[in-house]
């Protein structure tokens, strides 16, 4: 019988968090570890990564998300149950006019293409194990609105979007659930030289519902909750964690 009034995942097999040296993937690793979860984390940021391993007990996982070589090379035939696909990159602020398309491309490289080599691969292997799953994408508002300045960004999330709802049609078969979190801003020391301006914050803040920013554990609880099974009829879904901001 489902247990439905738990997170807990001590029964299932391991979770693969990408962009866990980051502010997002780190809290997510922190939550899933507590509720009981096997954790293997991927980053970049190598110092980050140990001191979260040091905290957690997670196991770490080295491999370049824009190299397809890499990430088979990690993941195939590795033992999954889950994934959050959280490895991203900002890219630049630039309006369709100015945009540096070498930025794009490795912006869409990261975000699309990453995510989707990690798909493509924890899949295969979560497929021939013939358990089930769950694979959360850590997209953004930027792909369901349009945010100036965002031309890259919100384009690589939004295809992010699709490649959740096509993996979602494909693995529903075999039940791997696939769902996306569409996060707001977390104002952290990375964000702020953007989202800090006064001439940006206070506006988007003003239209915000809740006229605050999002935490990283305001953003991991519900990707925690997707992969539990207390989410285990919702696949295909696009989750605004956004304060309102996009449903006016």
């Amino acid at each position: 019988m489902t247990n439905f009034s738990s997170p807990g995942f001590a029964d299932k097999g391991p979770i693969l968090v990408t962009g866990a040296s980051g502010g997002i993937g780190g809290a997510t690793v922190r939550q899933l570890v507590a509720a009981g979860a096997t954790v293997i984390a991927n980053g970049r940021n190598e110092e980050a990564l140990a001191e979260l391993a040091k905290d957690t007990g997670c196991r770490t996982l080295p491999f370049d998300l824009t190299c397809e070589d890499s990430v088979k090379a990690a993941l195939e035939g590795l033992d999954l149950w889950g994934v959050v696909n959280c490895g991203g990159w900002g890219g630049e602020i630039a309006t369709p006019m100015e945009t540096d398309i070498s930025v794009f491309d490795k912006v869409m490289a990261i975000n699309a293409r990453g995510a989707l080599l990690v798909t493509k691969y924890a899949s295969q292997t979560m497929v021939a194990a013939g358990k089930g799953g769950a694979i959360v994408n850590v997209s953004s508002q930027a792909s369901l609105v349009g945010l100036r300045g965002h031309i890259s960004y919100g384009s690589s999330k939004a295809a992010l979007d699709n490649i959740t709802r096509v993996s979602a049609l494909e693995l529903g078969e075999y039940n791997i659930r696939v769902n996306a979190v569409n996060p707001t801003v977390v104002m952290t020391p990375m964000s702020a030289w953007y989202w800090g301006r006064p001439e940006v914050q206070g506006p988007f803040l003003d239209t915000m519902p809740l006229h605050r920013w999002a935490t990283e554990d305001e953003i991991a609880a519900p990707i925690v909750f997707l992969l539990s099974d207390g989410a285990s009829m919702i696949s295909g879904i696009t989750l605004p964690i956004d304060g309102g901001f996009t449903a006016v």
